[in-house]
Order: C-alpha cells, then sequence, then structure tokens
C-alpha cells in the first residue's frame, strides 16, 4: 500500500514526498485511517515501527480540516517521557505539517522556560511536552488544555518505568472529557491497561510486533564473561574497525561515564548520556553521535528513551537489564526500516537469571558466542577440575575480586592455561564461580 490509498490531504502528500516516504509502515496503514474516523485508538508497538507518524499524520489532518480563528489554542496535546523523544516528535510533526499552517512547540525540562513562555504566548495548534515541565507551566498559568480536542499518550509503560504515571493522570484529569485519545504503548502491564480503560471509549486496537517478541532481522548473540573481563571484551568487539558507531548500554549512570572515560581513555571517541547530564550535553553528544563523529554512545535506558538513530548496526547490553521488557526496548533501536542489526549481550555470572527472563519473554534461546577465553571461566564450574582444599575455596569465594583479568591480545595463552589443569589459579577461579551459583 502506498500513502495515496490513506486519503491523506494534499499539504500532507506533498510533505512526505519531500520526505521521501512512500509506502506506510504497518501501524501507519492501521492506525492512520482509524484516527482520521475521530476514534479512539490502543496501540501497541516496539520502537522503530513508524508509531510516531501514526499519530502525527492524522492529527495534523483532522486540526487541518477545523478552521480556527486567530487566537490559538492547544487543540492537540501529545504527552511523552523524555526530552530526547518530545524533541523527535516536534522534528516530526514540524517536516510533516510544514505546509499545513498548523503552528506546534515542544515543552520539556532541564532548560530555561522562557523560550518555552514566548512560543505558548503567542499561541500553539499542537503542544508536545513531557509532564513535569507541562504541569510546571499548568501552574504558572501559562498553560491551558482544557480546548484539546486530541490528546495522544505516548510511551506509556516507560512513563511508569520512570515514575511519570501520578504526573500524567494529573494531566488527563485537567483534559476535556469530549476528546480523542491514541494511546500508544510497548508493553501492558497491569497498571497501563487500567489507564487504558480509563481513557479509551470503544478503542480501535492496533497491534504490530507482540509484545514477547523481537524483530526478526535483528541477529542476537550473547558472551557469557566474567565481570571484570567486561571492558577487555568491549575493546575486543571494537578493534573490529568494521564497526562504525555502537549504543552501548549499562544499567546505572555510574556505570555509563565508567565505560565512557575507559573508552576515551584507549582512544576510542565516546560520549555517555544520562539523567545526570544537562540537557545540552544530552543533546551535544546525540547530535554528535548521529553525525558520525562519536562512534560509541553509553546510555542508561532512561536517557536513551527516544533515540532514533538512523542505520544504526549495533547495540550491545554491556549490562543485562532486571526487566525482560527493557531488553526489547534496546535492541530495538537497530534493525529498523527492514535493514538488518547486532544486539549482543554481556552475561556474567549473576545476570543469567536476567537472561533466563529474557529468553522466556522473546520465546526462543539466543545463541551464545564462545570465540573469547573467558567462555572457558564461565563453564569451568560445569568441569571437574583441580580443587583446592575447602579452606581454600572459602577464602577464594569471601575475597572473589583479587581473579586475574585477561588481555585482549593474549587470549589464546589464557585459554591454554585455564584449560590445562595444571594451573592453581584457574582451579581457583572455578571453583569461585562454582561457590556462587
Amino acid at each position: 500500500m502506498s500513502f495515496d490509498k490513506l486519503l491523506l490531504i494534499e499539504p500532507i502528500m506533498r510533505a512526505l514526498k519531500q520526505e521521501g516516504y512512500e509506502r506506510p509502515t504497518p501501524i501507519q496503514e492501521q492506525a492512520i485511517p482509524a484516527a482520521l474516523e475521530r476514534k479512539d485508538l490502543l496501540g501497541c508497538a516496539q520502537t522503530g515501527t513508524g508509531k510516531t507518524a501514526a499519530f502525527a499524520i492524522p492529527v495534523l489532518q483532522l486540526l487541518h480540516a477545523k478552521k480556527h480563528d486567530n487566537h490559538r489554542v492547544i487543540r492537540s496535546l501529545i504527552l511523552t517521557p523524555t526530552r530526547e523523544l518530545a524533541i523527535q516528535i516536534g522534528e516530526s510533526f514540524e517536516a510533516y505539517g510544514k505546509y499545513t499552517g498548523l503552528t506546534q512547540t515542544v515543552i520539556f525540562g532541564g532548560v530555561s522556560q522562557h523560550a518555552q513562555t514566548q512560543q505558548l504566548r503567542r499561541g500553539v495548534d499542537i503542544l508536545i511536552a513531557t509532564p513535569g515541565r507541562l504541569l510546571d507551566l499548568m501552574n504558572q498559568g501559562f498553560v491551558r488544555i482544557d480546548k484539546v480536542e486530541i490528546f495522544v499518550l505516548d510511551e506509556a509503560d516507560r512513563m511508569l518505568d520512570m515514575g511519570f504515571i501520578h504526573d500524567v493522570k494529573k494531566v488527563v484529569a485537567k483534559l476535556p472529557a469530549k476528546k480523542q485519545t491514541l494511546f500508544f504503548s510497548a508493553t501492558m502491564p497491569q497498571e497501563i491497561s487500567a489507564l487504558a480503560n480509563s481513557l479509551l471509549h470503544n478503542p480501535v486496537k492496533v497491534a504490530v510486533t507482540p509484545v514477547s517478541s523481537t524483530v526478526d532481522v535483528i541477529d542476537q548473540s550473547v558472551y557469557f564473561v566474567s565481570k571484570t573481563n567486561k571492558r577487555a571484551l568491549l575493546h575486543h568487539l571494537l578493534s573490529d574497525k568494521s564497526i562504525k558507531s555502537v549504543l552501548v548500554f549499562t544499567r546505572t549512570k555510574h556505570g555509563a561515564d565508567k565505560v565512557c572515560k575507559d573508552l576515551v581513555r584507549t582512544g576510542i571517541k565516546a560520549s555517555a548520556i544520562h539523567g545526570n547530564k544537562s540537557q545540552n550535553n544530552r543533546q551535544t553528544a546525540l547530535s554528535s553521535f548521529k553525525a558520525g563523529e562519536t562512534r560509541v554512545l553509553v546510555a542508561t535506558d532512561i536517557a536513551a528513551r527516544g533515540i532514533d538513530v538512523e542505520e544504526l548496526a549495533y547495540v550491545i547490553n554491556y549490562e543485562l537489564p532486571n526487566i525482560p521488557e527493557t531488553y526489547v526496548h534496546r535492541i530495538g533501536r537497530t534493525g529498523r526500516a527492514g535493514s538488518t542489526g547486532v544486539a549482543i549481550a554481556f552475561c556474567e555470572e549473576e545476570e543469567r537469571p536476567y537472561l533466563r527472563d529474557i529468553q522466556r519473554l522473546i520465546g526462543k534461546t539466543i545463541p551464545v558466542k564462545t570465540d573469547h577465553p573467558d567462555y572457558k571461566q564461565m563453564v569451568l564450574p560445569q568441569i571437574q577440575v583441580h580443587e583446592p582444599r575447602p579452606q581454600q575455596a572459602r577464602k577464594r569465594v569471601s575475597d572473589p575480586s583479587k581473579g586475574k583479568r585477561f588481555k585482549p591480545d593474549s587470549f589464546k595463552k589464557h585459554r591454554e592455561k585455564n584449560t590445562s589443569g595444571n594451573s592453581t589459579g584457574g582451579g581457583k577461579f572455578a571453583v569461585t564461580l562454582k561457590g556462587n551459583r
């Protein structure tokens, strides 16, 4: 199907052609006609499926069809969890709506509100906002949402993950009872289902890529590696110059900074983004990564939400998430728009339960990569090797931090040492893992 079949107005069609869009994605094909009929919509789709256009296009067309007076009021509110995602949605509305005469603005925290309030004073048709800044400006009297005709709640499950669900409910309470609601979420936990039921009236349900599955074009693999050797393994993988850009995920802000500093120290161009970074720093890092000036972007889940990098081929889970759905979100950054992608996971001993949960969710076993020496160490506990006396083992378990670390240029030597059966150090390491399982 082409966009011509969706009965879109000429200004939008002209803009889409300029953007190079010819065929709608599955979610656009299903969602746009339903939204144009002014029906409520429940969309279940992962990132990278084209859902922004799935709601932006009908919002623009519906608002364009209705004449407005010179005094503009907010007629559509798009609520989204992060600054980065808000900015990207704003860019999409600007691109698709450039010939409609409609105006939009984006508001988010972490920057001065002056420029945002100036734009609001001039009047806007479409407001894209994060919950915190929206409530703040509403309380100051800069924003009124009582005239909203179309409400879009994007990334509802991430709102819950980030602790914004109560803010969302406060915003919803200020919206008019009569409105069209477009509700999007990649996953549907119980609290999100309850929120959807309270907001939507006889919604059209659109699901693209089941919640429990990942994009088929993504080549997934996992390396079993000890915690102390993750850095060496990352350097080893990045020694492949064909990996032009890679998004690396950590669970914590401290972890992101640590990985980034280590990469920079070894001459690899890298940046970190997380909640402690200023908005300007995050935007600069993201822009540099998109432009290919930065090879590695290290991110936490919250900061990375909404990152949309065209032709991103590699995602590395330096640390596995403890929520399996988060893994799906992470690897969904690659393999977009029909292109191939590679998702690599590092799994230390303590993360094995996370891996099992992830595999249960996606319904498949992730292939294990064994072409690195630390794999030998991780599987040794399953093999009987020279074991020290019990008192030695207990001492080793109580102080596991003294294990030797490998270097990328000594992989072969390390592998031979640990499989010879003559190395006391190798035996100790094996018993350490066995004792900690």
